[in-house]
């Protein structure tokens, strides 16, 4: 069920309380919390480092699929099928549907919300468009914490949805524990997408629109698919990339999709594998963090953006080599 975007002013319930109604169940509080991770103000980030804090240990719990591809390949409708199958099952299904942000007023688009009617009426589903305001491949900056938020508040599977464009696919791999990239059939060039960085991150392939007169051009679609694949060095000894044929406006297909996503986890737990790789992207999103944090001091210092604009006028003039004015700010920052 979508919940409202809340204003940032109903945010500013002390941490324990809202961690206490979030781990109760209380959505609205579930949307709050969310909201005040997005918040860019300083006392909100405040709150939020310490909400995320109290809520850490009830985290870690919830299967992390990230679903990728290229506009119009399907993912919200495959993943508004898939999540209703999920949660007739009796899983509790969060989905963090990345917008792209407007350019006018920088907000979310909110398209995600049409997109899944079965999952926006679910009381078993919870849908958060969030708004990419410019971060790398169009991931939302705080998607890590919002997915954390989500797992406290007791759901177990957690989908999140990129924009799929640009260097996206690589930010949402490094928050998932399952990389699933859509595929389109019958694209002119079957291997369209097939580009050598996607295939290294992705775990599973799944060409969809597998309907009607697309399921021949599908099945094509995924031996050509299956061959490109089979030249390529599998990233793990305990897992080889497998390529399905999914249907979202009709589920053909979803039911072995989604035991193959059990499959991956069952073989990357049963490696290590699932442990390390949660670790390591715990240390990936630490240094994103710190980045950011770093690029905030950029515009918040009034001496340092000062300073800034000077050096890059420089710069512009050609009067300034760009690594000594990049030193000389680093040196201002205490870097």
């Amino acid at each position: 069920m979508v919940d409202p975007r809340s204003p940032h002013g109903d945010s500013a319930a002390p941490a324990p309380m809202l961690a206490q109604r979030l781990a109760a169940g209380d959505r609205a509080a579930l949307a709050r919390a969310i909201t005040l991770v997005e918040s860019k103000k300083a006392e909100h980030r405040a709150q939020a480092r310490e909400l995320v804090q109290v809520l850490l240990p009830s985290t870690g719990r919830a299967l992390r699929l990230g679903v990728t591809g290229v506009p119009g390949v399907g993912k919200s409708t495959l993943i508004d099928r898939l999540g209703s199958m999920l949660t007739a099952r009796g899983h509790r299904v969060a989905v963090l549907a990345v917008d792209p942000s407007s350019t006018r007023s920088g907000g979310s688009i909110l398209g995600d919300k049409t997109r899944m009617a079965a999952l926006a009426t679910d009381e078993n589903a919870f849908i958060r468009p969030s708004p990419s305001a410019g971060t790398l491949g169009g991931v939302a900056a705080r998607t890590r914490e919002a997915m954390l938020l989500c797992e406290a508040a007791g759901f177990d599977v957690v989908l999140v949805e990129t924009v799929g464009v640009g260097q996206s696919e690589t930010a949402v791999a490094d928050l998932v524990d399952c990389f699933l990239v859509l595929m389109l059939p019958g694209a002119g060039d079957e291997l369209q997408g097939i580009k050598k960085g996607v295939i290294e991150l992705a775990d599973i392939v799944a060409v969809n629109k597998a309907d009607g007169d697309g399921v021949a051009r599908a099945q094509a679609a995924a031996g050509d698919y299956r061959a490109a694949l089979h030249i390529l060095a599998p990233a793990s000894p305990a897992w080889s990339v497998p390529v399905a044929i999914v249907s979202g406006a009709t589920g053909a297909g979803l039911e072995a999709l989604w035991a193959t996503i059990g499959d991956h986890r069952a073989r990357m737990e049963a490696a290590g594998l699932l442990q390390a790789r949660r670790r390591a992207q715990q240390v990936t999103w630490m240094r994103v963090m710190l980045e950011e944090r770093l690029t905030a001091r950029l515009r918040t210092d009034p001496a340092i953006r000062r300073r800034l604009r000077e050096l890059e006028a420089e710069v512009a003039a050609g009067r300034l080599a760009p690594l000594v004015a990049a030193d000389e700010l680093a040196a201002a920052m205490g870097a």
